[in-house]
């Protein structure tokens, strides 16, 4: 299977096509009901005092439309977009370029803020406080700072690990807010508008197959979709209805609850090398030859939602689900069910 189905990463034909399918304002946003609803109070509110939206902090797993959500708030507040991400700026300096760059109302977003090293996060602290950048000229005991004043602008940062954050920059945040997993009349309802931007004939029972193997993300679930014309194309009549939907899914060796070859690697290492015994998540990535910050950033939050693996103070076990998923019995051994291949 073509992994780049599941994971954040993009060539730039798919980063063309996905900007195509993106909403622009609210009320094109599909799912995630609450921060919707929040963001539309709050954007409302900052326009009427004519004041620049409070910085944001979006977080949740990839895929899930925090980019997405950072271009609606310029969108809505009539500003321009700036997109960096945390590993892209390096040096103090890059940061401040950025800034003093940015015109009144304009909205800087940042990717991956968690990955900002300590020198260039200090920067932020006075720009999101008072909209001033700290310069030091010199070096040495002639060293002196000097202040220069920022147009009033709004920073979004996104991240997949809170935890990460510091304190300080996490608190400089008025908005915080998580994004969940989409359940499936959602995802199906992304579908719909992907496919008819896309032209690509296709029902609703078809919709659902595919949304309902999404693992609770758009960005999978548009991705599929592509995959899925494709077959129908060319092993069907153009048009995706349940039955192609299935055989579609069924060649990328995405099943039922979403998991592909990787999900099902893991589980399968856990109970058949490990015994079911607490695995530690470097063992996990050294047994299946997966990048351990991949396997805990992109598979093991969907298998902690699906209630089929757990984390323990000794390490990852696969839960009685994961074993009925696979047709094992709970003491390994393999039970009526025919396992899955992987």
């Amino acid at each position: 299977m073509d992994e780049r189905l599941i994971t954040s990463s993009m060539t730039r034909e798919d980063e063309q096509i996905e900007y195509s399918l993106r909403p622009r304002f609210l009320k094109e946003y599909i799912g995630q009901r609450s921060v919707k609803e929040h963001m539309r109070i709050y954007i409302e509110a900052a326009k009427h005092r004519g004041e620049p939206l409070d910085h944001a902090l979006f977080y949740g797993p990839p895929g899930l439309g925090k980019t997405t959500l950072a271009a609606i708030v310029a969108n809505e507040m009539g500003g321009n977009l700036r997109v960096t991400s945390g590993p892209a700026i390096s040096h103090a300096g890059d940061l401040a370029a950025i800034l003093t760059n940015l015109a009144p109302g304009d909205v800087l977003f940042i990717d991956e803020i968690h990955r900002l090293n300590a020198s260039v996060e200090e920067i932020l602290y006075p720009a999101m406080e008072d909209y001033a950048l700290d310069i030091i000229i010199g070096k040495g005991p002639g060293a002196h700072s000097i202040r220069l004043d920022l147009p009033p602008f709004t920073l979004v940062g996104a991240t997949t690990r809170m935890g990460l954050l510091t304190s300080p920059l996490r608190d400089r945040f008025g908005i915080k807010e998580q994004l969940e997993l989409y359940a499936p009349e959602d995802l199906r309802e992304i579908i719909q508008r992907s496919a008819e931007i896309l032209h690509i004939d296709i029902d609703p029972e078809g919709a659902l197959e595919i949304a309902a193997r999404s693992r609770g993300t758009p960005r999978v679930v548009n991705r599929l979709l592509k995959r899925v014309r494709d077959y129908a194309q060319v092993r069907g009549n153009g048009t995706i209805d349940l039955e192609t939907a299935r055989a579609g899914l069924d060649m990328l060796s995405i099943d039922e609850l979403g998991l592909d070859a990787v999900d099902r690697r893991m589980l399968l290492t856990m109970i058949e090398k490990f015994g079911n015994r607490p695995v530690g998540l470097d063992t996990i990535a050294a047994a299946t030859g997966e990048d351990a910050t991949t396997i805990e950033d992109v598979y093991e939050p969907y298998l902690l939602q699906l209630g089929l693996i757990a984390r323990t103070p000794r390490g990852r076990i696969v839960l009685p689900a994961g074993y009925a998923h696979l047709g094992y019995a709970p003491d390994g051994s393999e039970g009526s069910q025919q396992r899955l291949d992987i």
